[in-house]
């Protein structure tokens, strides 16, 4: 006699009970109820208990704020894409001023537009269709999506940063973030206001550029070489190792390091493989240095991960190189998927707020 088949009565993916949700540790949701919302802090908490983009600038506030707050963190911020063109300079001197950031990597790009702005020269806003792109080149602007730097802004940096080598020993190597330190002091002296080169050098916060040439701060470096050549001078030797190891050293034995990425690409990259630098030299040299892993994450970049860019790769991915503590092991990453000129200075506001309230 055949064996009773009770599979079709009770197969395993039929509902055996009605949980209520509390008993298994879920968080219930609440309503944004926009008449409770006096500031930005309130406005981040409230969003936390929400879904999607507003739920994780909720949970970015929260942690920014925990990293700030935490005396044993040593944050890092990556920098990639238009922030100080697109005028969010002064939100990264607020995370500088107010001791979020203890370091910062960036695009040279990013930095020489910021030096631009933190010198006195001004950025423009630029309307589609009031100029074609030819015509922009022919009168000395250059777009930046919808926002035009000035060539003469340019060429007046260009001035600056000269006036700056020529105080640089010829005799020795130089890196990215000896040539910003010395910027930073250049606009200390000379100019009145805040910019972010300026507000990191006054609060000793490192700058470092890791692919230093692919920017017009780069590029005057190495025509100020060529003018050194041609009269018959030794250019400057320029070592990015320099950088590498110095970062190392500074961040290799902090009790705990947090990240907070804008944007991706090589600033992110290059801030994150800290971990498995240490982990090859400890392998490789037979070295016998801590462990290096980024217990907090902050990733705020629209890339989405299925492009396979690094840009929009998971922090979990990150684990796999040995880069992130996981979350189970104590490790927090949030990923906000939005363009950062939009969302990072409600976070920061709302991180600064709190950080007032804990003055009081």
């Amino acid at each position: 006699m055949a064996e009773k088949d009770d599979s079709k009565h009770n197969p395993d993916n039929m509902r055996t009970e009605l949980r209520d949700g509390y008993s298994d540790g879920f968080v219930p949701l609440n309503a944004l109820d926009l008449s409770k919302i006096n500031n930005f802090s309130d406005m981040a908490k409230a969003m936390s208990f929400t879904s999607l983009t507003a739920r994780r600038i909720g949970e970015a506030t929260d942690t920014i704020y925990k990293m700030t707050t935490n005396k044993d963190c040593f944050t890092i911020l990556t920098l990639s894409g238009i922030m100080t063109v697109a005028k969010m300079g002064l939100v990264l001197c607020d995370m500088i001023e107010s001791g979020m950031v203890d370091a910062v990597v960036s695009t040279g790009a990013l930095m020489t537009h910021g030096f631009v702005e933190g010198s006195g020269m001004e950025h423009f806003k630029y309307e589609f269709g009031m100029m074609d792109d030819m015509k922009l080149y022919q009168g000395g602007y250059n777009r930046v999506y919808d926002t035009l730097e000035l060539e003469s802004n340019l060429d007046n940096a260009e001035l600056i940063i000269n006036e700056m080598l020529q105080d640089l020993d010829a005799t020795k190597p130089t890196c990215s973030r000896e040539i910003l330190e010395n910027l930073g002091k250049h606009l200390i002296k000379n100019t009145k206001g805040r910019g972010v080169v300026k507000t990191a050098f006054h609060h000793k916060v490192p700058i470092y550029i890791p692919a230093f040439t692919d920017s017009e701060m780069g590029l005057d470096f190495s025509i100020y070489n060529k003018k050194r050549l041609m009269k018959g001078k030794q250019p400057i030797p320029f070592d990015p190792f320099l950088d590498l190891d110095h970062f190392t050293d500074l961040v290799k034995d902090k009790k705990e390091i947090g990240i907070i990425t804008i944007g991706g690409g090589v600033p992110r990259n290059w801030a994150q493989q800290i971990g498995p630098y240490v982990d090859v030299m400890n392998k490789r040299l037979k070295k016998n240095m801590n462990t290096v892993r980024y217990k907090y994450g902050v990733r705020i970049c629209p890339e989405p991960v299925h492009w396979g860019g690094l840009s929009g790769c998971t922090y979990s991915e990150g684990v796999s190189w040995g880069k992130f503590v996981p979350e189970r092991e104590g490790g927090k990453q949030v990923e906000v998927l939005s363009e950062a000129t939009a969302v990072l200075p409600l976070i920061i506001k709302a991180v600064l707020e709190r950080l007032e309230k804990d003055k009081k």
